[in-house]
């Protein structure tokens, strides 16, 4: 899994799925904001699935799609205040760590 760093304790991912939470909770990770959008791509864990796993391993969730192409600013206050709500460490995940990293800076700016 890559990680980058988009603000202190605050991380951008790609893909995520079940197995990787281990390694997050092995991490510290306590929250998980999840942008990506259920059934983007065939064999994808839904939200619900990576939601119950990350509470397995006491890891918060919350789940806000993100079309990355069409984020308006009602979006990305949305998508701050939740950020804002999580304790941290904290992975943004997305399609793509880029796509996680596009959104936070647009909700930055918003």
């Amino acid at each position: 899994m890559r990680v980058l760093e988009l603000a202190p304790q605050v991380y951008a991912s790609g893909p995520l799925f079940e197995t990787d939470l281990t390694l997050l909770s092995k991490q510290n990770v306590r929250s998980i904001l999840y942008i990506r959008p259920d059934d983007e791509v065939p064999g994808q864990p839904s939200s619900t699935e990576l939601a119950a796993a990350a509470e397995e391993y006491g890891i918060a969730f919350a789940y806000i799609p993100v079309d990355v192409a069409k984020i308006s600013g009602d979006a990305a206050r949305e998508f701050m205040q939740t950020a804002d709500g999580l304790k941290r460490p904290m992975l943004v995940c997305g399609r793509s760590g880029g796509h996680a990293t596009r959104v936070w800076e647009s909700a930055e700016d918003a």
